[in-house]
């Protein structure tokens, strides 16, 4: 069993747990993930290592409610456990002094674009970072990623905070004025998609971090596999990071939806479970 430490409400159906798990603390880097279970009958839920503590030996977590497994994960407190948790999982970011490098994150991708925006400026580089929101109530992690950046662009739908825009607006502006040597993008799939049309566009390397279901998180059922450079891969041993020119768009988006009916069903499942029991 895993002890849940801490556990707090970053915005609107966005969670932040902190889950004593000293091994996995000592072990993962930026770009890993963790696959965990709330109790023996769960789903398997991949997300992505926010940050560590080595000594206080906790991992930091963060999750959005999108579906019945995430709407369960938001009701454990602080003193509960977990059933299990599984990690350090998939490959590390690759973190070398690239010079000036650019950023991007969306929605509760920030909590995946995070620890990379650390271990980038740990190693050296100036970093730019983009983050974008439909308002200024859902956009996360401002002051964290403000502490490892040397330069933070905040865009929101609404223009509640920041510039009104969308991120690849910002991008634009940052690549017209300068060189970039590398970018990162964690978001949406289709934000993910068009700022990889727009790091094309200035000749810039770009990473993206896929998102597809996943089941056992080692390779062997292949349900998240992705078509990157016309060959399969899994993002759970490949990845999750791959090259953004690389990624066939059409087809991940397509197999996102997949689900869908199946995912609204078991939530609706769930919230009459909860609401016939008070």
């Amino acid at each position: 069993m895993f002890k849940v430490l801490e556990r707090k409400e970053l915005a609107p159906t966005e969670f932040e747990i902190l889950v004593d798990a000293p091994r996995i603390a000592k072990k993962a880097k930026a770009g890993q993930f963790v696959i965990l279970r709330i109790d023996e009958y769960g789903e398997r839920i991949p997300l992505t290592v926010v940050d560590t503590d080595t000594e206080a030996g906790w991992v930091r977590l963060i999750f959005q409610v999108i579906g019945k497994s995430t709407a369960q994960l938001a009701t454990v407190r602080a003193g509960e456990a977990l059933s299990d948790i599984v990690g350090p999982l998939g490959k590390a970011t690759d973190i070398e002094n690239y010079g000036t490098v650019l950023l991007v994150g969306g929605g509760v991708g920030i909590a995946a674009l995070f620890p990379i925006v650390k271990a980038l400026k740990e190693a050296g580089n100036r970093v730019i970072t983009i983050l974008g929101a439909k308002n200024a109530e859902l956009l996360i992690l401002q002051e964290d990623c403000a502490k490892y950046s040397d330069e933070l662009i905040l865009m929101t739908d609404d223009g509640s905070i920041g510039q009104k825009g969308v991120v690849t607006s910002a991008m634009e502006a940052v690549f017209k004025r300068e060189k970039v040597a590398m970018t990162w993008a964690i978001g949406p799939s289709i934000m993910m998609k068009f700022c990889t049309l727009t790091a094309q566009k200035y000749n810039t390397p770009i990473y993206v971090s896929l998102n597809p279901i996943m089941i056992d998180g080692t390779g062997m059922c292949g349900g998240c596999r992705v078509t990157v450079a016309d060959s399969i891969k899994f993002a759970c041993v490949d990845g999750p990071e791959f090259l953004g020119e690389e990624v066939d768009w059409d087809e991940f988006v397509n197999r996102m939806q997949q689900y869908r009916p199946e995912e609204q069903l078991s939530n609706e499942r769930y919230e009459k479970q909860v609401n016939a029991n008070g």
